[in-house]
Order: C-alpha cells, then sequence, then structure tokens
C-alpha cells in the first residue's frame, strides 16, 4: 500500500546549474548543483524531485522532459543577453551559455509535451526568453527601481508584490499584495508572447508572468522555496503546481 502511494506521486524534474569550484581540489571542475531548497519544497508537498543535469543533446533533453511530470526552473546565474538579441551591458554579470542552452531548450520541450512548469527566479527569465521576450540585464536600468537583491537571511520578506487580479496567482494567494524575498538584479522587460503578467513590485518591475490556458505555466521573481519554512503560504505555488502536474501521472 505505501509503495502504491509513493508510485502515484508525481516527479518533478528541476533544471540544474553548473557550479565551477574554487579553492578545491580539483579547482576549475564544472559540478551539477541545485541549492537544497527546492528539493526540499517539492518534497514538502508530497512530490518526488529529481534532478535533470545540464546536457546539450536536444533528443536527450527531450528524453529527460518526457520522464518527468512537471518541470522546476531553478534559480542562478544571468542569462546571455545575446539569447534576446542585445549586447552586453556593463552591468551584466556571470553567464553559462551551456546553462542557458538546456534550459530554453528544456522549457520549449516541456510546452510541446504539455508538462506544468513552475520558473523560479532566473526560471522565469528563461521561461521569457524562451518564448521571445526580453530582459533589464539589470533592474538599475529601471530609473525608479527599490532595492531588488535584499541583504538579510534567504526567508526574510524584502519587498511587497502587487498582485494582479484574475490570474493563475492571485487564485492562489486570494490576496492583492504579498510580502517576498527578493535576489535578483535581472527582471523580465518585454514578455514573451501568450504570455501575461501577475505580479510587480511597487516600482513595476515584473514580479511575475504567466501563460494563460490549460496547462500550468507560470513564472515569480521571488523564492518561495526559501520563504517556505516561516511562511506556509508560499507552500501553495508547489501545491498548484504539484496539482497540475498530478493531473499527468497515469
Amino acid at each position: 500500500m505505501k509503495g502504491e502511494i509513493i508510485i502515484n506521486r508525481p516527479i518533478i524534474g528541476i533544471l540544474t546549474n553548473l557550479l565551477i569550484t574554487e579553492g578545491s581540489v580539483f579547482p576549475g571542475m564544472e559540478r551539477t548543483y541545485v541549492n537544497y531548497d527546492y528539493v526540499q519544497a517539492i518534497m514538502m508537498v508530497g512530490a518526488v524531485p529529481i534532478l535533470l543535469p545540464v546536457i546539450s543533446d536536444e533528443q536527450c533533453i527531450r528524453k529527460q522532459i518526457e520522464l518527468v511530470d512537471g518541470l522546476l526552473l531553478s534559480g542562478g546565474c544571468d542569462i546571455n543577453p545575446l539569447r534576446y538579441n542585445e549586447e552586453p551591458c556593463k552591468e551584466l554579470e556571470f553567464i553559462f551559455p551551456e546553462v542557458d542552452e538546456h534550459q530554453l531548450a528544456a522549457a520549449r520541450i516541456a510546452t510541446g509535451l504539455g508538462k506544468p512548469m513552475l520558473g523560479i527566479c532566473r526560471g522565469t527569465q528563461v521561461l521569457n526568453v524562451a518564448f521571445g521576450g526580453t530582459l533589464y540585464q539589470d533592474v538599475l536600468q529601471v530609473p525608479t527601481s527599490i532595492k531588488h537583491t535584499q541583504k538579510t537571511q534567504r526567508y526574510v520578506p524584502g519587498h511587497t508584490v502587487n498582485i494582479v487580479q484574475d490570474t493563475i496567482l492571485s487564485r492562489i494567494f486570494n490576496k492583492k499584495v504579498i510580502l517576498t524575498n527578493s535576489f535578483h538584479h535581472q527582471a523580465v522587460k518585454d514578455i514573451a508572447s501568450g504570455f501575461i503578467v501577475n505580479a510587480r513590485a511597487e516600482d513595476g518591475v515584473i514580479e511575475g508572468i504567466e501563460r494563460p490556458g490549460d496547462i500550468f505555466t507560470v513564472g515569480i521573481q521571488w523564492h518561495p522555496e526559501m520563504m517556505a519554512g516561516k511562511y506556509p503560504e508560499m507552500l501553495n505555488i508547489f501545491k498548484q503546481f504539484i496539482a497540475a502536474a498530478e493531473a499527468t501521472v497515469r
């Protein structure tokens, strides 16, 4: 009975990043990694997390996505602006083209296969760029921007976010304003075709996007996985994502 319950749990693929080691026995080695908070959040809502390493073969990427019931696009380094036809500005930070290639392909393949997706921080930006949108390479390009990279513990709310009504996100929170943490210096600029804005900071910076339709596709700029232990309402995002993934379980 217990084994049967586990089998029926949805499997969530978490897109990973590459980490270049420094000061170790093997300096310069690239390692697959993702922050453990993502794994914990998926476990907390009853799903099974698996990590999807960065690869370049598109057929293998397709197989990765076929094996999961939902795709979580995690945070990470900056996206190469050449991916959305812009030259790099001086505020651009570290980029990893191999990670971009894998994650952009994974997002497009997941859409083609009808897999639910949740983008977090960089993951939101990947969703936007994958389908034709652009980014602010640094939020300082928004003249009136507030502080979006907080200097405090990761679970602490950093600023308010205004939720756009009649969106998936508004149904998840049932509030007009929420408090979120904030650890990003890039943000969505021109929104991808087929997507809508579901949240904005007080300075107008886009804090979330989603694609209306039958397949759950939501991106948020903050880190609910870091807040969930102190603020359980942040688990509601994952619960809705997992509910959508459950519908794909046979």
